[in-house]
């Protein structure tokens, strides 16, 4: 059992940069795959970028490629998701999530956060 929770979502203007993290308050993510994933209303829950276990493979939606960089610290139990270049399309609630395999499908993932709000600005 993980419980996640996120944080780091704001309010931005275009150009900005966020920084979200994603933290184990129960259980430890050591062994999990950690992706983000996103959701804006009216739209599907995407995968934003994943990270393998020991942060060897890294995979981004081609939105993300050059802007957004994932990282974790095993030791902290923590994720991150350092967003640079934000433009109106990033806005979305964005989750942690953690899987056994690096995948893009959403219902592979076993544990979610409850989410943070990304907002960009024009």
């Amino acid at each position: 059992q993980v419980q996640l929770e996120e944080s780091g979502g704001g309010l931005v203007q275009t150009g900005g940069s966020l920084r979200l993290s994603c933290a184990a308050s129960e259980g430890t993510i050591s062994s999990y795959v950690m992706g983000w994933f996103r959701q804006a209303p009216g739209k599907e829950r995407e995968l934003v970028a994943s990270i393998s276990w020991n942060g060897g493979r890294l995979a981004y939606a081609d939105s993300a490629k050059g802007r957004f960089t994932i990282s974790r610290d095993n030791a902290k139990n923590t994720v991150y998701l350092q967003m640079n270049s934000l433009i109106f399309d990033d806005t979305a609630t964005y989750y942690c999530a953690a899987a056994q395999s690096l995948t893009r499908d959403p219902r592979t993932y076993a544990y979610w956060g409850q989410g943070t709000q990304v907002t960009v600005s024009s």
